[in-house]
């Protein structure tokens, strides 16, 4: 069974997970309204999608893109 020798020190463990950082989400502006909305996802605020509308825009079209 492998073991380690030496005990890693706190650098070189924080060098290894550098990578496993969480990015920021990204953000595009709707070709419609010019809100900010997530790519790939319909438009929070008028409801379009790929420039042309989806769903009806309003208060329930927000409690359902939010969930």
């Amino acid at each position: 069974m492998a073991v380690p020798k030496k005990k890693v020190s706190p650098s070189r463990r924080g060098m290894r997970r550098s990578h496993e950082a969480l990015s920021k989400p990204t953000y595009n502006e709707c070709s419609n309204c010019g809100e900010l909305k997530r790519p790939h996802h319909v438009c929070p605020s008028c409801g379009h999608y790929d420039g042309r509308e989806v769903a009806p825009a309003g208060d329930a079209l927000k409690s359902a893109v939010h969930t």
